[in-house]
């Protein structure tokens, strides 16, 4: 990304397309766009976020329905961006931990270096164990210990603190994390059991919230501070590994009378606490029940999200019109590693920034050859880098690089903006930056290679699209 322009910088990320930037002058007077630099990744080429070159605007006063054209107008603009980024989750680092030097400086650059890599800045961390530990444990395991006098994170000092302490390092701080609970102990539990669903007991409520306290300024005393959390992953599964039931009702009144209050009297009320955290299908209805009572909803600054079950985008978008005060944030995102998948992630990232979400999360940073470290519910998934650990090898897989042409230029603070597209090849979405540089991520959905236009303010730049690539565009 290109530095010390005299004038504001456009940039524009396109997802099968080129990577264009160009200067504008104030909004409120003519803009002078003169030429774009492309980037761009596709599959059956070595073209994984390279530089094209640039590319010369043309005078074009009115688009028409007959030539495929996206279409920004930076003067409107809507949501305001949070970040990008994975989940630290035991598994990762694990993984990290058993890299040589040079590779895991080489996978902290990739991931979290703000200029040379895909610098995240938005990351997930889990409350005790997931189904991706080498193990079930949590952080009280004396029973009825309602007081949690026994409290203590010394399991997460081995990997996970010191994984999170150097992405950072690297990341110069700017990692806003958020955790989340897959079970509080077994001993809260009526089933009894970490696993296998059952629900929190009555009697525990207020010490499960004690527990997010204890959680948030331990980590805080080892200098990790975290910015969020979620209330509980996945409330409706019943799942083989780590997770416990709430309603919508349960959930909000966890929230009303005892989680929100905890974290206020706790001096946390700045914590910004995410409701559902699961599959957008019945996110609405979820969202009504919370945020309808005004009592749940002053401690909810929005709502998490996952996308395993159908693409519900209008839920999204309706969840944020009905109650635009609320943030939207997608949480969780288990992918393969192939090009088929790229397209999937720029697919969902595109419509969900489009229904006004404010942040993106995939899940595990890091797996290994095996899709673990796993200790719950077999096979694991693959993730968007993994290593050899028989061979200190490190692999890039597609959908690192479609992820990048939104974490590496959409920044925290980007809002935005207008972006249209006549054609339904083609998906696109744009935001302007803080410093005034503009992104426009461009996705090609066909099979084959298309040629298009980009259009703003009178002006166009036309590109080639390989069937399925993904673009970023800088001047």
């Amino acid at each position: 990304m290109q530095k010390g322009c005299t004038n504001s910088t456009i940039i524009f990320l396109l997802t099968g397309f080129y990577l264009c930037t160009f200067s504008y002058k104030a909004a409120s007077q003519p803009r002078d766009f003169k030429e774009v630099s492309v980037y761009l990744t596709a599959k059956s080429t070595s073209d994984l976020l390279t530089d094209r070159g640039r590319r010369a605007f043309e005078p074009l006063k009115q688009p028409d329905e007959n030539y495929p054209t996206i279409m920004i107008d930076i003067d409107k603009t809507f949501q305001t961006i949070e970040g990008f980024g994975g989940a630290f989750t035991d598994a990762s680092a694990i993984n990290f931990a058993k890299l040589s030097e040079e590779k895991q400086e080489e996978f902290l650059k990739a991931c979290f270096d703000p200029i040379e890599g895909n610098g995240y800045t938005f990351c997930r961390t889990t409350i005790h164990s997931c189904d991706y530990s080498s193990e079930m444990y949590t952080y009280a395991e004396v029973e009825d210990d309602k007081e949690l006098e026994h409290f203590s994170i010394e399991h997460d000092f081995k990997y996970r603190i010191p994984f999170i302490k150097r992405a950072l390092e690297t990341a110069k701080g700017n990692i806003k994390i958020y955790a989340s609970p897959w079970s509080p102990p077994a001993w809260m539990k009526t089933n009894n059991d970490m696993l296998h669903g059952g629900k929190l007991k009555p009697e525990y409520f207020q010490t499960w919230a004690d527990y997010f306290i204890k959680y948030v300024k331990a980590y805080e005393n080892e200098g990790i501070p975290l910015w969020g959390l979620t209330v509980q992953n996945e409330p409706m599964a019943v799942q083989v590994w780590e997770s416990c039931i709430f309603t919508a009702e349960e959930e909000r009144d966890f929230v009303r009378d005892y989680l929100g209050p905890t974290l206020k009297n706790s001096g946390l009320s700045d914590l910004k606490l995410m409701i559902w955290d699961h599959n957008r299908g019945i996110m609405y209805q979820r969202a009504e029940v919370v945020y309808d009572d005004p009592e749940a909803s002053q401690y909810v600054y929005g709502m998490a999200f996952h996308y395993y079950v159908g693409d519900h985008f209008d839920n999204v978008r309706l969840v944020h019109d009905a109650f635009p005060d609320k943030k939207l944030f997608y949480t969780e995102a288990g992918m393969h590693g192939d090009w088929e998948t790229g397209v999937r992630i720029a697919k969902n990232m595109i419509l969900d920034l489009n229904n006004w979400t404010n942040g993106w999360t995939y899940w595990n940073l890091l797996l290994d050859e095996n899709r673990g470290p796993r200790h719950a519910g077999g096979l694991g998934g693959t993730s968007i880098v993994t290593v050899n650990t028989r061979t200190d090898e490190l692999f890039f897989h597609p959908p690192f690089y479609y992820f990048g042409h939104f974490s590496r230029f959409i920044r925290p603070g980007a809002k935005r903006i207008a972006c249209t597209s006549n054609n339904d090849d083609f998906l696109a979405t744009a935001f302007i930056n803080t410093n005034d540089e503009v992104a426009v991520v461009v996705l090609n959905l066909s099979d084959a290679d298309r040629i298009f236009q980009l259009w703003v303010d009178g002006k166009a730049v036309k590109y080639s699209a390989p069937a399925h690539a993904i673009f970023t565009i800088v001047i």
